[in-house]
C-alpha cells in the first residue's frame, strides 16, 4: 500500500505500520530535502521507544542527515534531524 507524504517540517509517523517505518523515514528525508527542508521533525510517539529506535536508526544511516537528536519539548516523542545544505 503506497501512501502519499505532505512534505512539510514534520511527520506524524502514527500513520504508518511499525514495519514501513524505516522506508518511510528514508523517502520523507530524500523529499524534504529536496523540497529545501534543513531541518524536521519526525513525530514517532513515546511508548517504549520502538518506534523512536527505528527512526533515529534509519537517520543515522543516512547519507543527507548531519545530525539528529531528541525534542526535549516531547519528552522522547519526536525526533529533530539537520539535513545537509
Amino acid at each position: 500500500m503506497t501512501h502519499r507524504v505532505p512534505i512539510e517540517p514534520a511527520l506524524d509517523l502514527h500513520a504508518f505500520a511499525p514495519r514501513d517505518i524505516r522506508s518511510v523515514v528514508e523517502e520523507y528525508i530524500n523529499a524534504a530535502h529536496l523540497a529545501g527542508l534543513r531541518e524536521v521533525r519526525l513525530i514517532h510517539g513515546r511508548g517504549i521507544g520502538v518506534q523512536r529506535g527505528i527512526v533515529q536508526q534509519a537517520l543515522e544511516h543516512h547519507a543527507l542527515v548531519t545530525e539528529f537528536w531528541d525534542a526535549g519539548e516531547t519528552l522522547l516523542g519526536a525526533t529533530v534531524a539537520r539535513l545537509r545544505g
